[in-house]
């Protein structure tokens, strides 16, 4: 087994919520609990997911590929996702964006040499009068950032 006995006993707890004709229901709880435990989704964890839940692999991987939030390669230990559409952008994520990429020293989709960050282009976050936002991890927002709130975001995170 690649999840721990822990992240089981979550998948059941989630999995009690829905019919038991309705495992596939459960998928994106499944995969947000073995992301959380493996950092990204291998196609080992994926199959081994479908397999519980008793669904086809390529269910799962639809799933895991369609939603920005799923990691299906490795990431640094903190992914920065910035919004670029046009409410943020109007904002400013543009200037956030090419200041991260400036001071991390890579591009969007790229990870530092030390794997501390993965930098990502985001789709809307629902946060449009807050913009620039960026959210680390799919579960942290900041907003209207700017360059020293973002330098300040990188020293809390190292």
């Amino acid at each position: 087994m690649l999840l721990s006995d822990e992240a089981y006993r979550k998948i059941e707890k989630e999995l009690a919520k829905f019919p038991p004709t309705k495992k596939r229901s459960a998928a994106i709880a499944a995969l947000t609990i073995a992301q959380d435990e493996k950092g990204w989704l291998s196609p080992e964890v994926m199959q081994e997911i479908a397999d519980y839940l008793g669904v086809p692999a390529v269910a799962i991987e639809e799933v895991a590929t369609f939603y920005s939030m799923f990691n299906t390669r490795p990431v640094g230990k903190y992914k920065i996702a910035v919004c670029c559409n046009l409410p943020c952008e109007m904002t400013g994520s543009d200037v956030t964006a090419q200041y991260l990429k400036e001071k991390l020293n890579i591009g969007f989709g790229e990870t530092t040499p030390d794997g501390l960050y993965t930098l990502v282009e985001s789709e809307c976050m629902g946060a449009c009068g807050d913009g620039p936002v960026v959210l680390v991890n799919n579960k942290q927002m900041y907003m209207r950032m700017t360059k020293d709130k973002i330098d300040k975001l990188l020293e809390e995170l190292k």
